[in-house]
């Protein structure tokens, strides 16, 4: 029986909690850096309040190779802010619009922002993954997204 897991990563960003924080909240920009590689995104909803909605499509380009992850070539992800402390933390419910019971379930993301000397330590955790989100792939995938987000900000 395949549980679900926690996946964390972390980075340093060279931008101060309240850059990040808008940007992790601001629909204008979440295209440009939250998809993974190869994706385009976009939202079809975003109410950025504690108990707000949100609708994210990530698409493949077609005739991609890439895009034998999904049958459709899109991930469509339906999220629920839970908790919202400006500057410090975000905490969402997440989940895939799918039918392959591999990706199905709520997974928890918390995004924690702390000072540091060089900027803020951004810290990604997903709890509840479900089994079809492998480790190595999933985490590779935050770190993509971190590493996305430091570009836009830096």
């Amino acid at each position: 029986m395949n549980l679900a897991a926690t996946h964390t990563t972390s980075r340093t960003i060279l931008a101060t909690p309240r850059a990040i924080f808008r940007t992790l909240l601001d629909p204008e920009t979440i295209p440009s850096w939250r998809p993974p590689r190869g994706m385009a995104g976009r939202i079809e909803q975003f109410d950025p309040r504690p108990g707000g909605a949100y609708r994210m499509i990530f698409q493949y380009p077609h005739d991609d190779a890439a895009r034998d992850k999904c049958a459709s070539g899109a991930v469509i992800i339906d999220g629920q802010f839970i908790e919202i402390l400006p500057d410090e933390r975000l905490v969402e419910v997440v989940r895939f619009d799918t039918d392959d019971c591999r990706f199905q379930g709520a997974i928890t993301v918390t995004t924690m922002l702390e000072p540091v000397k060089d900027g803020t330590k951004v810290t990604l955790s997903a709890q509840d993954v479900p089994p079809g989100l492998g480790e190595a792939d999933h985490r590779a995938g935050m770190d993509a997204m971190l590493k996305n987000l430091a570009n836009f900000v830096e």
